[in-house]
């Protein structure tokens, strides 16, 4: 570990507390302290104030200003009960009641779509306080006045822009009027209140209850569009449908045509045809086999001797009954007669001649009636035949039409399909049509917009109340803003926590110590020997002498991270101050291009350091001594800035270690790290190097930036002094720090 990161380790080291720079931390105390967060607010006050008083004024301007406006409210209610007047379902349904439902409709009614109907009915893009173009007298009648003179002469571009501009404008005063809409739901209810905010009080109260009108309005067109709109597609449909009906229904009869597949009573002839031959074939063969078994029994009969007087069907004849009653009154003549004149008399014999011939036509008859009967069989046995016949026809025929049957049944449910479905958008149509005229709105409106009685903004007291909280805030933002873009160091606390090395003390402005009117530092230290100035010097002193413990601090070199810090200053006063102490001091000034020490003294001498280190003259030949305190002074010639490494050289070393050994303090006035070179190459040289930061001034940033440069150069860092301080205002930072009590103990000091 290097020097100067080793004297940071021993510094830290010496602490056993936690925090940064090894100091103790207090835990929640010191996170949140109420002194310093007071001390901050007072050395911020007139920050604070100021912002403050100009935040409050701009509020109450503007509120002063402020044009009054009145806000009137109608409130709309979402219905969750719906008359039924018919009893079908409607086309559009009412709305759910849920609350999805209800700021869906809030949406609504903020809708751009409804603005501009409001806009439209009322005629608000002829009221200046929506249209900014009205709002200069005359403005609208010039320029439609020349608008009507150069109409002739307009391109199609230029009427084009015309028309984008009237568009424009609508849109600007539909940008004004939702600017002045608040639609919020109440609560957790159904019901919505629809605001507006106008500079007239009946305007506001009449723009409200339009945007509920309108609101209620669109609900019912939204419903009679949409029944509409289904009507027209249903009437539209419904024909196309019915077309296709007809079509189906054609082509199944026509089909039934083509494949005689024609029916009754919706039955097919075919079946119905095969229906009857197989009945009147039955019935045929029941007639052959009774006429077969009339006949069969005739011929048994007469086989058996019979002379056919007991055949059925000569019983049954009226004209063998006939010839039977003949027979019988013939019989009875003859029986008559025989017994009067015997056998061989000429009436007998005629009787029995009438008998034979009775007889002979009964046996003709009941001839004729068995030829009849075989007739009777051979007609039935025909009959059968031929309705066997037709009845094969008829089955082959029903054969071929079953294997029809499956095309007719797809072309019936094809057309039974469409016949369904041509019904129910029909009854639909019907439905539908009946709706017409009767649609209702799924909201209604509580209550009407009234005139408000008093404005609604600008609110004063509510304004300046805010205003206030409003400049109260931004005054501590302020302050807080300043505090954090404040990178300067202001007390020790500031470089041992955030730079984590020592506090060696702090050089005070002398304006904030000194009263009345006073010189030059140099000059006051020496003349005010008791003072509190000359006494930071002497802190200072003490504390470089003892930053390194159990080692003797001679050589001090004095530095900053930029220029003017107060490095000449503090360097000459720390030497005058040493040398009232009784101290053999020397002052060494190092920065070859400043020579700030000669300027001091007003001095310009011909050879210098430089000249020394040459081996151009002797020390003894360059030093001045000051006549007031006796310091030894080395200076640098006007001559001095070369580009040689003077300081890195053996000569350099050779002259520290002679001046160790005469002198009881070397102070090192040298150059400002950052922009300088030399002093990293004469830091390692010293026991202790006194790093200078002006008070509130020099960022942390560029402090960090100048120890990374000193870090690799095995110089001891004695520690951080804070340099141009002021007094008074160190008294309003943070409570622990010496400065804080200055009020306390700067009578101790003689002024």
């Amino acid at each position: 570990m290097n020097a100067f990161t080793q004297s940071n380790a021993d510094s830290s080291s010496d602490d056993t507390g936690d925090g940064p720079g090894g100091r103790r931390s207090g835990g929640l105390a010191d996170q949140f302290d109420l002194r310093r967060l007071a001390n901050m607010f007072r050395r911020r006050a007139r920050l604070m104030g100021a912002v403050a008083a100009l935040v409050f004024l701009a509020v109450v301007l503007v509120t002063m200003t402020a044009t009054p406006m009145y806000t009137a409210t109608a409130n709309v209610m979402l219905d969750t009960r719906a008359e039924q007047v018919v009893n079908v379902e409607a086309v559009l349904s009412g709305l759910p009641a849920d609350s999805s439902v209800v700021d869906t409709e809030v949406e609504i009614l903020k809708s751009r779509r409804l603005a501009e109907r409001v806009v439209n009915a009322l005629q608000l893009d002829k009221d200046p306080e929506f249209n900014p173009a009205l709002r200069s007298p005359g403005l609208v009648s010039s320029a439609k006045n020349a608008v009507t003179s150069m109409i002739a002469s307009v391109t199609p571009q230029e009427a084009q822009d015309e028309a984008i501009a009237e568009q424009k404008a609508q849109e600007r005063v539909v940008d004004s009027v939702l600017r002045g809409l608040s639609v919020r739901r109440s609560g957790l209810t159904y019901v919505i209140n629809v605001s507006f905010e106008a500079e007239s009080a009946p305007k506001a109260a009449t723009i409200a209850n339009k945007f509920a009108e309108l609101y209620l309005l669109e609900q019912l067109e939204a419903k009679f569009d949409a029944t509409q709109q289904a009507t027209n597609w249903l009437n539209s449909r419904l024909e196309g449908l019915r077309d296709q009906v007809l079509a189906a229904e054609a082509a199944v009869q026509q089909y039934r045509i083509n494949n005689n597949l024609l029916s009754a009573a919706g039955t097919n002839l075919t079946e119905t045809e095969i229906s009857n031959y197989n009945q009147s074939l039955a019935e045929a063969r029941a007639q052959v086999a009774e006429d077969e078994a009339r006949l069969s029994t005739a011929r048994s009969q007469l086989a058996r001797g019979s002379t056919g007087d007991d055949l059925g069907e000569a019983l049954s004849s009226p004209v063998i009954q006939q010839l039977r009653q003949q027979r019988a009154t013939v019989s009875s003549r003859v029986a008559d007669l025989q017994g009067r004149y015997g056998a061989r008399h000429p009436e007998m014999l005629t009787a029995n001649r009438q008998l034979t011939d009775i007889d002979a036509q009964i046996q003709a008859e009941i001839q004729r009636i068995i030829s009849n009967l075989e007739a009777q069989v051979q007609v039935s046995r025909q009959r059968a035949a031929a309705i066997g016949g037709s009845l094969s026809n008829a089955r082959g025929t029903l054969a071929g039409n079953n294997q029809a049957l499956v095309r007719l049944n797809e072309l019936e449910r094809t057309a039974e399909a469409s016949r369904t479905l041509y019904e129910s958008y029909l009854n639909r149509y019907k439905e539908t049509s009946s709706q017409q005229g009767i649609e209702q709105s799924d909201a209604r409106v509580v209550s009407q917009a009234t005139i408000p009685t008093g404005q609604s903004s600008p609110k004063v007291p509510l304004n300046l109340a805010l205003g206030l909280v409003l400049a109260l805030g931004c005054g501590v933002g302020a302050v807080v803003l300043a505090e954090m873009l404040d990178a300067g160091l202001a007390t020790a606390e500031d470089v041992e926590q955030r730079l984590d090395v020592s506090y060696l003390g702090a050089i005070p402005l002398l304006s904030s110590v000194a009263e009345g009117r006073v010189g030059a530092p140099i000059d006051y230290v020496v003349e005010k020997p008791l003072s509190s100035f000359a006494e930071a010097f002497r802190n200072l002193r003490a504390s470089v002498m003892y930053s390194r413990l159990g080692e003797t601090v001679k050589v001090v070199a004095i530095t900053s991270a930029l220029p003017g810090e107060g490095k000449t200053t503090t360097s000459v006063c720390l030497a005058r101050s040493a040398a009232q102490q009784g101290s053999r001091v020397i002052l060494v000034d190092c920065d070859l291009r400043r020579r700030s020490v000669n300027r001091m003294f007003g001095a310009e001498p011909q050879r210098g350091l430089i000249e020394v280190l040459a081996g151009e003259a002797t020390l003894e030949e360059v030093m001045t001594i000051d006549s007031v305190t006796g310091v030894r002074l080395l200076p640098l010639a006007k001559s001095s800035l070369t580009p040689r490494d003077v300081f890195g050289s053996a000569a350099m070393d050779r002259l520290l270690e002679q001046l160790r050994q005469s002198y009881d303090l070397v102070i090192l006035d040298t150059a400002p790290v950052l922009p300088v070179a030399d002093t990293r190459v004469l830091a390692p040289k010293a026991d202790a190097v006194v790093f200078l930061a002006h008070w509130r001034k020099t960022p942390q940033h560029a402090i960090e930036a100048a120890f990374r440069l000193l870090s690799g150069t095995g110089a001891h860092l004695g520690g951080v002094a804070l340099t141009q301080v002021d007094m008074k205002q160190q008294s309003k930072y943070g409570y622990g720090d010496p400065g804080y009590y200055y009020a306390e103990y700067k009578k101790y000091y003689v002024s």
